[in-house]
């Protein structure tokens, strides 16, 4: 029998006696009855009490009972701290959840059945202009105001995705967004964003180096050609047949250039970047250097170029020995190659006050504008098309002297002014860089 059928025995019992003491058999019957009275409220105080402690789902605080009530308490108690467990745990899941999304290099953004932004990440945020906590609640297509998205929303086919300029540097160069909307759950919407800028920035540039390297082969194509074909067709005099084999030799060995030079860019960009390496003496690199130079100005400039060693502190320099001389030569060339015969070039190396190596190469040429300055380095680019490939010049120097740069740790930066000259200097960080 149960704790609680015995107090309702008991407490009927109690009330039967102090009846029947009372001397009838109907104040017995009473006395019984409000004895079961006084169990019926003292139950549904407990059980008030239980209720109480339910609805505000305190389990810390739980009532203090008994019988069948205190069994009923402490099964729900198991339960709710349960219910808790699983709830944290689906917390910390969702949580884990929108980190990862958060971490995404791709947009995401959750619209309710309206179009108002339910959740976003900083990705997406970024890529349309707007704030992922200030805007939230907001219309997604008073936010990104284009008239593509407009008419994607408006139409609602959302099968393929489309392209929207998005927020740029400059107004003239916006990132390039690509955007679907996915519907999901009741006319809910996912709306997934990447910036495809740099992907065709790299197509853009793969399509201009494939035209110019295309470009710069044809032209000796062209050349030889034409003189094979002469050669073979018209009896030539010696004298024309002499100057005939020596253009080719030089649009051969410009197309060999070229070659050697392209495959060089391909080395420095496909393989991992050196270790600390050898520590060569700058002075050996120098003075090989500025020999390559001289026997240059004596094939290409009359009168030949005044090319000085620059005498500085003996430094040591740490790296990969052919990449050092490759970088170096190109930007002694490229002086040769655009400063006037007769004109004087200076080159050498020293250290910074603070501790980076610099090999510079000054030269007395016509100098560069200033918004030639930020290009200088990439592939092709001349300042003067017609002097480059009088010289023999690839347009690919610059660029294998800024990977050889960026490779050792260090850049490439340029000084110049029209009419008096430029300066080109290649950094080396101070852990490659030690004076003897």
């Amino acid at each position: 029998m149960t704790r609680r059928a015995i107090e309702l025995l008991l407490l009927v019992a109690l009330g039967a006696v102090a009846g029947w003491i009372r001397g009838t058999e109907g104040w017995t019957f009473g006395g019984a009855l409000v004895g079961a009275l006084g169990w019926s409220v003292l139950d549904g105080l407990r059980a008030r009490s239980v209720l109480r402690w339910l609805n505000k789902g305190e389990v810390s605080r739980a009532p203090d009972l008994s019988g069948i009530w205190g069994e009923l308490v402490d099964r729900n108690r198991k339960l709710i701290r349960r219910l808790e467990k699983k709830v944290n745990n689906s917390d910390a899941r969702l949580e884990d959840f929108l980190a990862a999304i958060q971490a995404s290099p791709n947009g995401v953004v959750l619209l309710d059945a309206a179009g108002r932004i339910e959740w976003s990440n900083l990705t997406a945020a970024n890529q349309l202009g707007f704030d992922p906590q200030r805007d939230l609640g907001q219309y997604v297509r008073n936010l990104v105001r284009n008239p593509a998205f407009t008419a994607y929303m408006t139409a609602g086919n959302f099968q393929h995705e489309i392209q929207i300029d998005g927020p740029g540097v400059r107004p003239s160069q916006p990132t390039k967004i690509l955007l679907q909307l996915h519907p999901y759950g009741k006319k809910r919407k996912l709306m997934l964003t990447r910036d495809v800028t740099a992907v065709q920035l790299a197509e853009a540039m793969r399509r201009d180096f494939v035209a110019n390297v295309s470009h710069e082969i044809r032209t000796p194509l062209t050349v030889l050609s034409g003189f094979v074909e002469t050669m073979q067709t018209i009896p030539l005099e010696e004298a024309d047949r002499t100057r005939y084999l020596s253009l080719m030799s030089q649009q051969a060995q410009r197309m060999q250039t070229l070659v050697s030079d392209l495959l060089t860019l391909s080395r420095l960009e496909g393989s991992p970047a050196p270790g600390q390496g050898e520590w060569i003496d700058s002075g050996e690199l120098l003075q090989h250097v500025v020999q390559e130079a001289r026997g240059l100005s004596e094939v290409i400039a009359k009168p030949v170029h005044t090319i000085e060693p620059v005498a500085g502190a003996p430094v040591w320099v740490a790296g990969v020995k052919t990449e050092l001389l490759s970088a170096m030569s190109n930007l002694l060339s490229n002086a040769v190659r655009y400063t006037p015969g007769g004109g004087t070039i200076r080159a050498g190396w020293q250290v910074r006050p603070d501790g980076i190596g610099e090999f510079f190469v000054e030269d007395t040429g016509p100098g560069i504008a200033e918004e030639h300055l930020p290009r200088l380095t990439e592939r092709f680019y001349r300042v003067d098309r017609s002097r480059s490939r009088e010289t023999g010049g690839t347009g690919l120097g610059l660029a294998i002297v800024k990977h050889v740069a960026q490779r050792h740790g260090g850049q490439i930066e340029v000084e110049s002014v029209l009419g008096e000259g430029s300066r080109f200097m290649m950094l080396l960080p101070a852990s490659r860089v030690r004076v003897h």
